[in-house]
């Protein structure tokens, strides 16, 4: 089995190829089949139009769900790690993160498997942030082409959750609608 490491985020946060990050944000013609598990690698990569058992939203449809004030809408987008090889003394500032108004930032969750500590800090977050109420509809995204949306909206169903939605074009179709990202931090 695969176990992921921190490359990816750097893949998916600090792409350094402009060309494979503008064709990893444009919308895919690609036709990709739903999985039976979750991605294990190449989380920028075009993802499939469904998700059993959650429901998919494009813009306009998330904006309608935002605007009923009804949803959680949960940001998976990942957040690389503090190098370790850092010298002595060097100032590390966390790179800043722009998502939906009140969307709550739930980073390094969507990847396909989770440490113990990553995984309990998701099943506890969305528990503090439905109030444990497990039919209180959320809503996964991150960036299109983005497989940590699909990771993240899979796994809280396989919490329990009943009323999971997918965004899979994030914030990139968010704004594309001509609606406002903001500075986050991550949830605590």
């Amino acid at each position: 089995m695969f176990i992921n490491q921190p490359v990816p985020v750097a893949e998916i946060a600090n792409s350094t190829n402009q060309t494979a990050l503008e064709d990893s944000n444009a919308p895919s013609t690609t036709i990709v089949p739903e999985p039976s598990d979750y991605r294990q690698d190449d989380y920028r990569k075009p993802v499939p139009a469904t998700l059993k058992g959650a429901t998919v939203l494009d813009a306009a449809q998330a904006l309608d769900l935002w605007s009923s004030n009804t949803a959680i809408f949960i940001d998976v987008y990942p957040r690389p790690p503090k190098p370790a090889n850092l010298p002595a003394g060097t100032l590390w500032r966390d790179p800043s993160h722009q998502s939906i108004e009140h969307a709550k930032w739930l980073p390094n969750v969507g990847y396909g498997v989770l440490s113990t500590a990553v995984d309990s800090y998701f099943r506890n977050t969305l528990m503090k942030l439905t109030q444990a109420d497990m039919a209180k509809p959320i809503v996964f995204f991150c960036v299109r082409n983005c497989w940590m949306s699909w990771n993240s909206a899979k796994r809280a169903l396989a919490y329990g959750f009943t009323r999971v939605y997918w965004f899979p074009d994030g914030t990139d179709a968010w704004q594309e609608i001509g609606q406002l990202v903001l500075d986050v931090q991550p949830e605590k």
